[in-house]
């Protein structure tokens, strides 16, 4: 369909004036409010024992979801693609799952099951505490984060097809070899995107990680729960500073993001 230059002019302004409305203008006052005391209280705020244990603990948090998600991410995507097994169409259905839960239903599900008088809540008296604490942000955060190395794998796996792994075995090769040589090599830009998004997620959650998290500074406060935290104290310039943050860490993200694209569209 041919649009007239007034037409593709009036649909690009009526797209840039909503995401101007909906993104640019909140995060510019955001930006603008950081700063408007200098960048010295900003560093202040930001370099809190409060903001720095929270940081450590979303860098934590990240560091162990992202290869359970990758590990899991790769296995799932595989057997999807390459197997043909009963159930199937439900493990389908489940890794999309997710997609379609509220966080905070993921988070009240966890208490059931972990939390104590729950169906696996006997465990504290082993010594290991799940709700309220590292293990159960972290299970909160799996679960938000599981479909996005499933779901830019598995297109990948579709287009290069199996003919090179069923050379390889007919050569001989095991699976583990015909893994690390030939599979692992093409989808490393799907896998390697799947992770900035699984790792974007994992800094943004806040719904379910709040719900298993008793948010106490410096024991199991996240940035997104800091700044929940500021703001409901009226510390407005202090929840500005570490919305800040978290907003400089997904730009970093965002032009990761871009910078994948753009070298996995050059290598096709």
């Amino acid at each position: 369909m041919r649009l007239s230059p007034l037409t593709r002019i009036s649909l690009r302004t009526v797209a840039l004036g909503y995401l101007f409305l909906l993104l640019v203008l909140p995060l510019g006052i955001i930006f603008w409010r950081t700063f408007e005391n200098g960048v010295g209280s900003f560093i202040d705020w930001i370099s809190t024992p409060a903001a720095i244990s929270a940081f450590n603990l979303s860098m934590t948090i990240v560091a162990i979801v992202v290869p359970v998600n990758v590990v899991f991410g790769v296995i799932v995507a595989i057997a999807l693609v390459r197997g043909r097994f009963p159930g199937r169409g439900l493990l389908q259905g489940l890794v999309d799952l997710p997609f379609a839960v509220s966080p905070v239903v993921v988070g009240v599900s966890l208490i059931l099951l972990w939390g104590a008088g729950g169906w696996f809540g006997g465990i504290e008296d082993h010594g290991l505490k799940v709700i309220f604490n590292l293990p159960g942000m972290v299970l909160a955060t799996i679960f938000v984060t599981l479909p996005y190395v499933v779901r830019e794998v598995e297109p990948v796996l579709h287009e290069i097809g199996d003919d090179q792994e069923q050379a390889a075995a007919t050569l001989g090769a095991s699976g583990w070899q015909t893994f690390w040589r030939i599979t692992l090599p093409a989808i490393r830009w799907g896998l390697t995107y799947g992770v900035v998004l699984t790792v974007a997620r994992s800094l943004g959650e806040f719904g379910a990680v709040i719900m298993v998290s008793s948010a106490l500074p410096g024991k199991s406060q996240t940035l997104t729960l800091l700044v929940n935290a500021r703001y409901n104290d009226h510390n407005t310039f202090g929840a500005y500073a570490a919305a800040t943050l978290l907003m400089g860490l997904a730009i970093i993200v965002l032009l990761f993001m871009t910078l994948l694209e753009r070298k996995r569209d050059s290598a096709k």
